[in-house]
């Protein structure tokens, strides 16, 4: 009997097959969807003409070599971000000891996009603005606003509260001091 014949009288199909499917279905989460991060991307190698990171094999980097080859012109995520103002992650501060280190903590809150944006390029300050008592910082990313949020706390202590969005595209970080 040949090989292939083998095979399918072998095949059965058992109710327990499908019982392991619909439960392997439940134990695995889809990965998040992030319309920032999936659309636009380039086959090849690409250049943002806003801030100069390059794409190459599959990741931004930031004004690395592009490979051979020819380079599109292809805005990245992080400037799409900007450009729409729509954080990814967000600080809030709060408390009195905002008003008399206010200064500090911007410095703060810049130093973090720094450090961060040697190892993750499109992590990136939206806007840092204060209005009724308190800071906010919108981040192209989440892991700039964790970032700032471990900072402050180990900087200045206060309490720091962290909360993720069911999709995880999305981090609200909360520092308060008084």
């Amino acid at each position: 009997m040949p090989r292939a014949a083998i095979l399918t009288t072998c095949k059965v199909s058992t109710p327990m097959d499908k019982y392991q499917k619909s439960r392997k279905d439940k134990l695995f989460k889809s990965h998040p969807f992030d319309p920032y991060a999936t659309p636009l991307r380039p086959g090849g190698s690409a250049r943002c003409p806003q801030c100069g990171a390059a794409y190459h094999e599959g990741e931004w980097h930031l004004h690395g070599p592009v490979g051979p080859g020819p380079v599109d012109a292809t805005v990245c995520p992080a400037c799409r971000r900007i450009e729409d103002r729509a954080a990814a992650g967000q600080v809030r501060i709060s408390g009195r000891f905002l008003a008399t280190h206010e200064q500090e903590i911007r410095q703060l809150i810049h130093h973090a996009e720094q450090q961060e944006r040697q190892t993750h390029v499109l992590e990136r300050l939206i806007a840092v603005d204060c209005k009724d008592d308190e800071l906010l910082a919108t981040t192209t990313g989440t892991h700039l606003a964790n970032r700032i949020g471990h900072d402050l706390e180990a900087a200045y202590d206060g309490t720091c509260s962290y909360r993720y969005s069911d999709s995880e595209v999305y981090l609200s970080v909360d520092w308060h001091r008084d």
